[in-house]
């Protein structure tokens, strides 16, 4: 009697915020493990399916480690729902020959409307205005302290790929003057470059970060790169937490060594720094840039494709080479 072949298993890590959003569209297309579902420790629940799991499906916040990737002797293939993939082990896997791929320019739109956000709101005092309005503090104090305007500014972007250029085209054309350091120069830009963030935060009021997270960017922004941004310097991060050295951070708005900072992304999150809590020139937001509606289906519609090119043997989209 044959034995029926094992259909492929894809464990999904997370779960991701587009699993939960199209659970029910997805299982119908594909074999999902789900571990959430049982009440064993993650590496149980790996030892018992091991090898029937070809591939994994995982949000930003759950680490695929070395050693869940040494436990998965049939893993060909890793799937990220983000941009990032600091949270992948991308040494294990090329040893490996594991393929790992992301969610490419899905959410590149979407979060460079984020960054813009932010910074909006840091500069005008938007959130801060919200509040002055509600507690019922105008009528008592009178007018709202000055502001500034955004026009004019020199903006500094640190990581220039498709989300980075996507918040320069905006910024651009609401008037900003566009600077950018990157991995290397980008042939077909016009905007100035400079070889390191050093460099370019000398000549720039406003730093957004849109770089990957890697041993090199790791607390790439620390108190020297602020004092140097000075006490009218504002930063937007809406790449990962940790590109930023938090407690240097917190140090210098308390201090009033920065102007301000909109943060979508943290170092320990969702662990928010309560130091920030008070201060009316930081904007928080949970970590949500990239998820709108509009980003959600299409990401299903891309983990989709992706899975199906990989079962099916066929070239995938947005192969992670280099990071």
């Amino acid at each position: 009697m044959n034995t029926p072949p094992k259909v492929p298993a894809v464990l999904v890590l997370g779960p991701p915020l587009v699993f939960k959003a199209y659970e029910s569209e997805f299982s119908e297309k594909f074999n999902f493990l789900k571990p959430w579902e049982k009440a064993i420790p993650l590496h149980q629940f790996i030892s018992t399916r091991a090898d029937t799991v070809k591939a994994i499906f995982c949000s930003a916040v759950s680490p695929v480690t070395a050693e869940i990737i040494q436990s998965l002797p049939e893993l060909r293939f890793v799937l990220a729902s983000s941009t990032g993939v600091n949270h992948i082990d991308i040494r294990e896997c090329k040893r490996r020959g594991i393929v790992v791929a992301n969610a490419g320019s899905t959410f590149s739109e979407d979060v460079a409307d984020m960054a813009v956000g932010l910074l909006i709101d840091v500069v005008r005092r938007i959130s801060a205005g919200n509040r002055f309005v509600k507690a019922g503090v105008w009528p008592k104090e009178g007018h709202y302290h000055l502001t500034h305007k955004l026009r004019g500014k020199h903006v500094g972007i640190v990581g220039l790929g498709s989300i980075g250029l996507d918040i320069a085209t905006r910024l651009y054309a609401m008037g900003c003057m566009i600077s950018y350091t990157s991995r290397t120069m980008k042939p077909h830009v016009t905007f100035p470059f400079y070889p390191n963030i050093h460099q370019l935060v000398a000549n720039c009021e406003i730093l957004i970060i849109s770089c990957a997270l890697t041993e090199k960017t790791r607390h790439m922004v620390d108190r020297d790169v602020m004092l140097v941004l000075g006490k009218e310097g504002i930063i937007v991060n809406i790449a990962r937490g940790a590109i930023i050295n938090e407690k240097e951070l917190i140090e210098c708005l308390v201090k009033g060594e920065i102007g301000g900072a909109g943060l979508d992304v943290f170092e320990h999150e969702p662990n928010f720094p309560q130091e920030l809590f008070a201060l009316d020139n930081v904007v928080l937001t949970p970590h949500h840039g990239a998820v709108t509606k509009e980003a959600c289906r299409d990401l299903y519609d891309f983990i989709c494709k992706n899975l199906d090119a990989f079962l099916s043997n066929r070239p995938l989209e947005c192969e992670v080479v280099d990071v």
